[in-house]
């Protein structure tokens, strides 16, 4: 590792969109809460920012582009929540669709959605062991590819716009809500507005205080802090930004805690109120919370039967709809999968013949087991490749998906076939893949998913829902990354389930770079030797240095020296905003590397960017040109074209990403920028991934001084409250009766 002397010039052979301005509302008065302070979320989920409300439009209709596919892809399993929404409010058919848990936790949600039965008649209900999971399915009806067939998302009707427009005009918020509005909340969204004004926060990027104000000039004197509108739309809000944490379920104490800081006199009953009117669903950690203390109470009243010496005290957890079911399908789907593994392929000659230990271990395991998980770093990935190869072998249809355009092409290059390897989101589109058979299933008898720590719940749900009865499942992943944009931990919650057999390579990373991050990964920076100049660090003093040494670095001391082009060389760095952020690093080597006027909405034929189809998805292009249908991009060898009212919110030039945006994907050589004010943004997951997405080459722009060593020893990865542990700690298993 080579550290150059500040002011020094740097030579290797010597030595998520910025998040807008928040003006969604302008409130008519005062806020009649303070600041959410702490209840703020802090933006960690992978590149995924929130427009600033104000100007944002209604959405259209178009038809889906290739681009695009991802967003269909994740809007299915939320349509087919809806459908079953809106079917008759009966239990689900015994054999089709969700079963168990998940069948009785819909028909929970459509009493309470119905009025049939308060929400709080579901806390005291006798708990009752898991059903038995499925074995043989009845078949689903065909399932349409999402590309081709998912329906396109509501647009606003003039008339209706017009009229939330007037509402939001009297309300002092500004009418470009109006599309957003009517999109959300359907035609009625005037009508529901008027009465229930606080409905504006589930528009994103809209706060408390805004909504409080909204709501304070179209009620007046019947506007107070405890109102029970205010109420059960904090708590929805509060849920809603827990999300984007990462977390698919709040603690009822944080819930009331939050809600004490927006001036709730009684956070218990807010709640209580929440839960009734069918806005959240209440779970005893990790399963529906029967027996428990209502949400509201403080446990002081349970007497006799509360909590005995020596007890555990029971954790109440609150949770949205939508995850609940993607939780409770998911471990549906998985325990499926595990029940119903065909065992008969005599799988110990591709063991044998596997090109490691770890290889083979996984070959054996993946032989006798529905689900697999397996982890390890770079090099590790060329055994879930062997798996795919020896598969194929047996005559059996197997096939890889990565995270991203990169990651399939190392794939497929490590299979030998590019048939074999896809992205996630194109299989789940249907875009690319084997198609799905008559009963909806992909026609898969393996399916190997690479980047697993990348896979949110609602995804992984979808996923499992497409695979038919016997497929085996591989999880495959580098633990120590950054997680996925979306809520959910679902590599992570199967590891720690025990759900399944768990395969960790014993193939370590090669060279300076490997040897790295590996101490990181165990809470180590350690120097390494690296004869070839793999690491260079090169101090700075500032901001202001900072982004010149990394201009200096990519445009010409590591073409010169190490051999890779500026092309081929990413920047990272720890966010978007800031004096050497991604919006000024970009901006800076713009003007240096591809020089113009920007007369594409900022872009310029040959700029390098990333198309954000979705939150979470970036897929890195070049700017071709620009005409009256939008911005043509080449993304890997794929034609995208981004209509001219989307450019803004979903392509960002790309020389410098964030880690988050970056993951799932490699380059050869690599410049993290780690400016003084970066510090509070580190923590050992991020340095983790930023550091290992080099392959050739890595330099540190180090002016975090001792910032760096503490987040890699002291900064382990953010927890995420999810419930899909113990719903999978709770399966049957393969031999259970």
């Amino acid at each position: 590792m080579t550290a150059h002397p500040r002011g020094e010039t740097p030579d290797p052979a010597a030595g998520d969109h910025e998040a807008g301005e928040d003006t969604g509302v302008r409130a008519a008065n005062p806020p009649a809460t303070p600041d959410e302070g702490g209840a703020e979320a802090a933006d960690d989920n992978g590149g995924s920012e929130e427009s600033a409300p104000g100007t944002q439009e209604a959405p259209e209709a178009p038809a889906l582009s290739e681009a695009e596919a991802e967003l269909a892809a994740q809007r299915e399993l939320r349509r087919r929540i809806e459908q079953r929404k809106a079917e008759k409010a009966g239990p689900v058919a015994a054999g089709t669709k969700l079963s168990g848990t998940a069948a009785d936790l819909l028909a929970a949600v459509r009493a309470v959605e119905s009025g049939e039965k308060p929400g709080t008649d579901f806390f005291d209900s006798p708990v009752s062991a898991p059903a038995p999971r499925r074995t043989a399915p009845a078949a689903p009806a065909a399932r349409p590819s999402p590309a081709a067939g998912q329906p396109a998302a509501r647009a606003a009707s003039p008339e209706a716009a017009a009229s939330v427009a007037a509402v939001l005009a009297e309300g002092g918020a500004p009418e470009a809500l109006a599309g957003p509005a009517t999109a959300t909340l359907g035609e009625g969204a005037a009508v529901l507005l008027r009465e229930d004004p606080w409905q504006l926060l589930s528009l994103p990027g809209v706060r408390p205080e805004q909504a409080d104000g909204f709501a304070r000039a179209l009620l007046g004197a019947e506007c107070g802090p405890d109102d029970e509108r205010r109420a059960a739309a904090l708590v929805g809000w509060l849920l809603e930004r827990a999300a984007l944490r990462g977390h698919t379920a709040l603690d009822a104490d944080e819930a009331r805690t939050a809600l004490e800081g927006f001036a709730v006199t009684d956070p218990g009953e807010a709640v209580q109120h929440a839960v009734a009117e069918g806005v959240v669903l209440v779970f005893q950690d990790g399963v529906d919370a029967t027996g428990a203390e209502e949400p509201g109470g403080t446990g002081e009243e349970a007497g006799e039967e509360g909590p005995q010496a020596g007890e555990e005290p029971v954790r109440v957890l609150l949770g949205l709809d939508r995850y609940a079911l993607a939780e409770e399908s998911l471990a549906d789907g998985l325990g499926r999968l595990v029940n119903s593994c065909d065992k008969g392929a005599d799988w110990s000659q591709a063991a044998a013949a596997a090109p490691s230990p770890s290889a083979g271990e996984l070959i054996r395991a993946a032989s006798t087991s529905g689900l697999v998980a397996h982890s390890g770093g770079e090099s590790a990935r060329a055994e879930p490749a062997a798996l795919i190869a020896a598969a194929h072998g047996l005559g059996l249809r197997a096939l890889g998906t990565a995270h991203s355009a990169d990651g399939r092409r190392r794939l497929a290059e490590a299979v030998g076939d590019a048939r074999s390897a896809v992205t996630l989101s194109a299989l789940l589109s249907g875009e690319d893949g084997p198609g799905r058979d008559a009963d909806g299933a992909f026609a898969l008898d393996l399916l190997v998913v690479l980047d697993a720590p990348q896979l949110d719940v609602e995804t992984a749900a979808m996923l499992v829902e497409s695979l038919a009865d016997g497929t085996r499942l591989v999880l495959s992943g580098d633990p120590g990354v950054l997680g996925s944009a979306g809520a959910g931990r679902v590599f992570a919650d199967v590891i720690a389930a025990r759900a399944c057999p768990y395969v960790v390579s014993r193939t370590p990373d090669p060279g300076p770079i490997g040897e790295l991050v590996s101490g990181i990964g165990i809470g180590e920076l350690t120097q390494v030797e690296a004869p070839g100049k793999e690491v260079v660090i090169v101090p700075v003093r500032d901001a202001g240095e900072a982004v010149h040494r990394t201009v200096q670095l990519v445009a010409d001391s590591v073409p010169r020296a190490i051999g890779v082009p500026s092309s081929d060389t990413q920047v990272i760095t720890v966010g978007h905003g800031g004096s050497a952020g991604t919006t000024a690093l970009n901006a800076a080597l713009k003007q240096r590397l591809n020089p113009g006027p920007g007369r594409f909405g900022g872009f310029d034929p040959g700029d390098r960017v990333v198309h954000v189809p979705a939150p979470g998805r970036a897929v890195p292009g070049s700017v071709v040109s620009a005409d009256a249908e939008g911005l043509h991009l080449d993304c890997s060898g794929t034609p995208v074209v981004v209509a001219p009212d989307r450019v803004e919110a979903s392509v960002r030039h790309s020389w410098a990403l964030s880690a988050h945006q970056a993951a799932g994907m490699r380059w050869p050589a690599v410049v993290v920028v780690l400016p003084g004010d970066a510090a509070q943004g580190l923590s050992r997951p991020w340095v983790y991934t930023a550091f290992s997405r080099g392959e050739r080459h890595l330099s540190v722009v180090h002016g975090v001084d001792q910032a760096l060593p503490r987040a890699v020893a002291e900064v382990p990865a953010q927890e995420r409250t999810t419930r899909l542990r113990p719903l999978l700690e709770a399966l049957p298993g393969p031999d259970a009766s």
